[in-house]
């Protein structure tokens, strides 16, 4: 039997061995996705580092209320607004607070960016190791320059708390530098110039990061960045790859196996590469809707695609909708002050209007078209605006999703350091409901 033929028969059987009754999830009382009937997510831990808010619990279900994000406590909204009110820079200082769940003062905070800055540079080993990762996707290269780290560092598997906030620190200092080095080398291999640019010690984060991959950037580019990175750091431990920390730390393993693990699951295209799959959207909705502000036009459009007779034929309209929050997402009200900003800079306020309309006319057209099937208000996510952001800071494409990652890093190394540090940690072990029945086994000469 040939070896492609086998490959068939083998995928071929997947049709009927991975096929599971819809009805089957209601009997057994299996949440889908780790999700209640109410769409709500299934409590499966408890944690002091983020909470993420869309609703609130009634007896007679949940209401919609506006969103809000907390880190350790306090509101996102004012973080942002009391460090840029201050006219600062705040990743740093959002990292500093979801480590240590304190805000530092002058003294801790230079300290730390210090420290961070100190971090950054990669070793020779490291960059030429990232000159041989041959491939397209950042991500994919990033991940493999996680696992490698744990060949340099002399304590990798070491859980203590010093180790763990030294490891933590390192690779929130060190993300930037990989993705911008790998993403210029991707570049080279292309034909292009190579630039491979240090990191300078007056430089936040954000601004270092826009120094490495382009070299130039605007005040406002490096503003609305670090806005962007502050608001992407932490969104509690439930989402996807944050969970995916949990789990994986749950086992005692090594702190860059369980970041290499997230890396893999925010890599996927309905967590971290959500924010492409907007701007894909909105390209193809400025070239076939000829009038940005005329609503009629607008919505028949937005109709068809809800309909599957346009665009992808999915039935989504990108960036719309969001698992928690409802009324809004607090991250997109922030992110959107600073894309209009950014839109009169780089004179494309044509653009911003009509995405700003097409946010309106989404949400209005997806709860008409929906009606009482659905139980909950949508809102626009942060993706609806964060690809727009980003190509207009002049970021390219294939850094988009690694960038959420360079933002995470902060909030799964804090999950992870709160995993390990539980007094009654327990390995997460969920249940499947095993649905197949037995057989007995039938001897080779009589199959």
């Amino acid at each position: 039997m040939k070896k492609e033929y086998i490959i068939y028969k083998l995928s071929e059987s997947i049709k009927s061995t991975s096929r599971i009754d819809n009805e089957l999830f209601t009997k057994y009382n299996v949440k889908r996705g780790l999700r209640n009937e109410d769409h709500s997510g299934v409590l499966v831990g408890l944690t002091q580092i983020g909470d993420v808010v869309g609703y609130e619990r009634l007896p007679e279900g949940l209401k919609a209320i506006p969103g809000r994000l907390l880190y350790r406590g306090i509101d996102v909204n004012d973080l942002v607004k009391g460090i840029h009110g201050e006219n600062r820079f705040g990743f740093e200082e959002a990292a500093f607070l979801l480590l240590s769940g304190y805000l530092p003062n002058r003294e801790e905070l230079e300290s730390f960016q210090s420290l961070i800055h100190a971090f950054m540079p990669l070793g020779q080993k490291t960059k030429m190791n990232i000159l041989d990762l041959e491939g397209s996707n950042v991500m994919n290269i990033l991940a493999r320059c996680v696992l490698e780290m744990y060949t340099f560092d002399e304590n990798p598997d070491d859980t203590s708390r010093d180790n763990l906030m030294r490891q933590s620190i390192d690779l929130i200092s060190k993300f930037p530098t990989i993705i911008a080095y790998a993403y210029n080398i991707m570049r080279h291999s292309h034909g292009k110039t190579l630039h491979i640019r240090h990191p300078k010690e007056e430089y936040s984060i954000a601004e270092n990061f826009l120094y490495m991959l382009k070299g130039e950037f605007s005040e406002l580019e490096a503003k609305t960045l670090d806005r962007a990175l502050v608001l992407h750091a932490e969104h509690g431990g439930g989402n996807n790859s944050t969970f995916t920390v949990r789990v994986t730390s749950s086992s005692g393993t090594d702190t860059y196996s369980s970041i290499a693990a997230a890396i893999g699951s925010l890599k996927g295209p309905l967590h971290g590469g959500a924010n492409l799959a907007v701007m894909k959207m909105f390209d193809h909705l400025k070239e076939n809707i000829r009038h940005w502000d005329k609503v009629t036009e607008i919505d028949q459009y937005l109709n068809k695609m809800l309909c599957k007779e346009a665009y992808d034929h999915t039935g989504l309209i990108y960036g719309i909708g969001h698992a928690v929050y409802t009324i809004s997402d607090p991250r997109a009200l922030l992110l959107k002050e600073m894309a209009r900003d950014l839109a009169k800079e780089k004179e494309r306020e044509e653009e911003y209007a009509f995405l700003e309309l097409l946010e309106e006319r989404a949400i209005e057209n997806f709860m008409n078209f929906k009606g009482t099937k659905v139980n909950k208000r949508v809102c626009a996510n942060v993706d609806f605006y964060s690809g727009f952001v980003y190509d207009m800071i002049g970021l390219p494409q294939e850094v988009f999703t690694p960038l959420f990652a360079m933002s995470r890093i902060t909030g799964w190394t804090a999950h992870r350091i709160e995993e390990l540090n539980f007094d009654s940690k327990r390995i997460i072990r969920p249940a499947y409901k095993n649905v197949a029945a037995e057989r007995k086994f039938v001897p080779l000469k009589q199959r």
